[in-house]
Formats: C-alpha cells, sequence, structure tokens
C-alpha cells in the first residue's frame, strides 16, 4: 500500500495539533515483582510475573481469551488482590494510590436517570461541591468534544458518543494511571478509529501511563509504546513500538510488526 491510499488518523481527527511525545504532567510508574494470582485454589492465571512500566509509557496487552490479561490489569488497578509477590506504583504499595489510577471498561456503564453531565461528575466522587463537579466534567466533556451534550440524557447519545462520555468520567479527576479494558470492541470501524486517536491525542497532552487490554493488535500497534502478548499467565513476547506519531495504519513497518504479534499468538495456540 502507498503513503497516498494509507489511511491516516489524520483523516479522522485534528492530530495534526497533537504533539509527537507525552507531556510532563503526573504519571505512575508500574512495577511487578514475582505477581502471582490464582483463584481459588486453582491453577494460577498469573505466574510469578516481573515486569516494569515507566511512568507516562502506553502499554498494550494482548493474549488469548483466558490467558490472564484481564486479571492482570484488574490487579494493577488494586480490583484484585495477588495471591504471592508485590505491585508497586512510583514505588508505592499499591493500595496508597488508589485515588490516581481509573478504567474504562467496554461497556459505558452510564447512569439512565442522571444528565451526562452528571454521569461525567460521578469520576470526582464527592470531591468539591455539586457545582464545582459540574465545572470540571463540563471541561471533561470539552476534552472529548462532548459540549453539546453536558445537558442530555445519555439514552439519546449512540454508541460512541456514550463511550466518550465513559472516556470523560475516567478523565475527570485527571488520573496518573489510566486502564483501558477494551474500551472500543462494541464500536464500528470509522467510530472506533476516531476514538483511538482521541484518547492518544488526550494522552499525549495529560502525559498519564495508560494500559489498555485489546484483542486487537492492530489497535495495539495503533497506539502502543510498547506490547505484551501474555501466554498462560506470563509474558511471551514483550516489544517496542518505535514508531512516530500520528501513526499511519497501511504503514509497511506497523504491517510487519502486527504480522510478528499475530504469529506469536497463533504459535500460542
Amino acid at each position: 500500500m502507498t503513503a497516498s491510499s494509507a489511511l491516516s488518523f489524520e483523516t479522522v481527527t485534528e492530530t495534526a495539533r497533537t504533539p509527537s511525545r507525552p507531556a510532563t504532567g503526573r504519571a505512575l510508574s508500574v512495577t511487578l515483582r514475582r505477581l502471582t494470582k490464582a483463584f481459588d485454589g486453582g491453577e494460577p492465571v498469573i505466574r510469578g510475573l516481573d515486569l516494569h512500566m515507566p511512568a507516562g509509557q502506553f502499554v498494550a496487552i494482548v493474549g488469548r481469551s483466558g490467558c490472564g490479561k484481564s486479571t492482570l490489569l484488574r490487579l494493577i488497578l488494586g480490583l484484585e488482590e495477588p495471591s504471592a509477590g508485590r505491585i508497586s506504583l512510583d514505588g508505592r504499595e499499591s493500595r496508597d494510590t488508589g485515588a490516581l489510577r481509573r478504567i474504562m471498561f467496554q461497556e459505558p456503564r452510564l447512569l439512565p436517570w442522571a444528565r451526562v453531565v452528571d454521569n461525567v461528575a460521578v469520576g470526582l466522587g464527592r470531591e468539591g461541591s455539586r457545582a464545582e463537579r459540574r465545572e470540571r466534567a463540563r471541561e471533561a466533556l470539552d476534552e472529548v468534544g462532548l459540549t453539546p451534550k453536558a445537558d442530555e440524557w445519555p439514552a439519546t447519545l449512540s454508541g460512541g458518543q456514550r463511550q466518550r462520555v465513559a472516556l470523560a468520567r475516567a478523565l475527570v479527576s485527571r488520573p496518573a494511571l489510566l486502564a483501558l479494558d477494551e474500551p472500543l470492541g462494541a464500536l464500528d470501524a470509522l467510530t472506533r478509529i476516531e476514538m483511538q486517536a482521541m484518547i492518544e491525542r488526550i494522552r499525549i497532552e495529560q502525559g498519564f501511563t495508560a494500559i489498555l487490554v485489546t484483542h486487537d493488535v492492530g489497535e495495539a500497534v495503533a497506539l502502543a509504546d510498547r506490547i505484551l502478548v501474555i501466554e498462560d499467565g506470563a509474558v511471551a513476547l514483550d516489544v517496542d513500538v518505535d514508531a512516530p506519531r500520528p501513526r499511519r495504519r497501511g504503514d509497511p513497518d506497523l504491517a510487519a510488526l502486527e504480522g510478528r504479534i499475530l504469529d506469536q499468538l497463533l504459535a500460542c495456540a
């Protein structure tokens, strides 16, 4: 595919104004030491994992269903307790950094009885007054291009708009670590590309650490600085994505990397 025929993020979003490197901001490093997780005395889902993610890195985790990638994400977020080993964020115990971590799920999980702005404000908990929370929520909605929908009901939104509300809710507290658990899996192809570009832009502007769990290898290659292939609770492949941003779909080097990762996944069968 020639450069002129390749589909770039630039065709669907204003990425020309996106810097190529993350801004300097608060971000958490993640360090795992001999991390193990088993459920109800069964075989470990995560097996003695040693791993370090520098602050500000965008890491994508891919693997077959049941390989342990979502469990790993939940452990890092503190939603599951490890059976053995330890997790530290910026050298601190995981439980001491809960307010700095947020997650975006595949389903938007919006409250149908609350306006869009109030759904976003949920991400702030009881921080500040209601008016202050709403003001910050409107700022987050502006970041995802949904200011005109602030006072609408969730039922009036499209699927892509609902996911943008979920993204705004995850970002409103300015997290230092954002986890993304298959957040774009239910979207159509074009909306998915637009959302990928939006996540990339905001992550670069805000500088947080991002961890994406996805089955879509193309998505991992498009977004991540580093890709981990998980097999049976261990890292089968750890590869850096050394490509400038915005990345051009159809780029032969990225296609070759995608093929390498797919080969590894097929070898895991």
